[in-house]
């Protein structure tokens, strides 16, 4: 009988993809979800069949209830659920609460199940915020946000103390359990399922606006993500690491040129004058402006991970939304 790999957040635009690439590698496969009604939708996403090795768990980041059974058998976890809105919360705690109580009981509940390895899935958001706005030197998987920095956002805020506290379970229970984590930036591609999330919103933002904001970020397939996400899981050598997911970085403008559009930019003070007012705003007038860059050296090095251009990720997440909306 094949492994069982746990993957938690099977209804989201990347635990999708993961379950997806599971299963394609031969894994038995368990994904957790919120609700028992949202298994079918899981099931139709992917593609599943009667005879494919998928199953549920009813679990949920903010309760202990059902993360014993969601473990019990497995091989290996792929944590990948947490909360990621398109603006900032007012209240932090939204984030942060179940981003980082949610990760210790994922590992607790694989400590106790005697899972092999956990593979964390972090964030950019943990690696690249809180430091100088002239930084021109790469980003890698040797930097950490800056949580004494004020001006970070709840979101950033969450994944940082998420992952820290996941490497200090590791170093308490070292010998016990593995731990490795990924840490994308931004997550584009064609979306499974019913099209939904931060990156949709984005891309639809650069299919259908007139204008943009000034604002460049890092573009990763979700595919690859996903395929990352395995070699983290499998690989020897990343026991203990960190691995910087990072096809490129672009601006919102080159994006929606991708797609075809010409739309013009959006003057930087007017999104600064819209932050006390919009939390979107508020969100953008940290990074408008500001040019980052990041490297994937180490999993391109250890893991052989080679992903995809960002262009073809962009046109083939637009080409996806155009069908699903037609």
């Amino acid at each position: 009988m094949s492994e069982l790999v746990l993957v938690t957040g099977g209804t989201g635009y990347l635990g999708l993809h993961v379950i997806t690439a599971a299963l394609d590698a031969g894994y038995r496969v368990r994904t957790t979800v919120r609700s028992a009604g949202r298994a079918d939708a899981v099931r139709a996403a992917v593609g599943a069949g009667p005879d494919t090795p998928l199953e549920f768990a009813v679990a949920d980041l903010l309760a202990d209830d059902g993360w014993a059974e969601a473990a019990a058998g497995a091989t290996y976890v792929l944590h990948v659920a947490s909360p990621f809105p398109a603006g900032q919360p007012k209240d932090p705690d939204e984030l942060i609460t179940p981003a980082r109580e949610g990760t210790l009981r994922v590992l607790r509940a694989a400590l106790a199940a005697g899972v092999k390895r956990v593979v964390v899935t972090s964030s950019f958001a943990a690696i690249g915020y809180g430091h100088e706005r002239d930084r021109t030197a790469p980003y890698t998987e040797d930097d950490w946000t800056n949580l004494d920095d004020p001006t970070v956002p709840a979101y950033q805020r969450s994944k940082t103390l998420a992952e820290r506290a996941a490497w200090d379970f590791g170093a308490e229970h070292a010998g016990e359990i593995e731990i490795a984590a990924v840490n994308p930036v931004g997550i584009f591609g064609p979306p499974l399922g019913a099209p939904e999330g931060t990156s949709v919103f984005i891309l639809r933002t650069a299919m259908r606006s007139p204008i943009v904001p000034d604002m460049r970020f890092g573009i990763v397939d979700v595919r690859d993500v996903a395929a990352l996400e395995l070699a983290a899981m499998t690989s020897a050598d990343a026991a203990g690491r960190r691995y910087l997911a990072v096809a490129g970085f672009a601006s919102l403008r080159h994006v929606a040129r991708v797609l075809g559009k010409r739309p013009l930019l959006l003057p930087n003070w007017v999104v600064r004058a819209a932050a006390p007012v919009s939390a979107m705003a508020r969100s953008l007038a940290s990074e408008i402006g500001v040019q980052k860059s990041a490297t994937s050296a180490r999993a391109r090095a250890e893991l052989g991970w080679a992903p995809r251009h960002p262009d073809v990720t962009i046109r083939d997440m637009g080409e996806e939304l155009t069908r699903q909306d037609s």
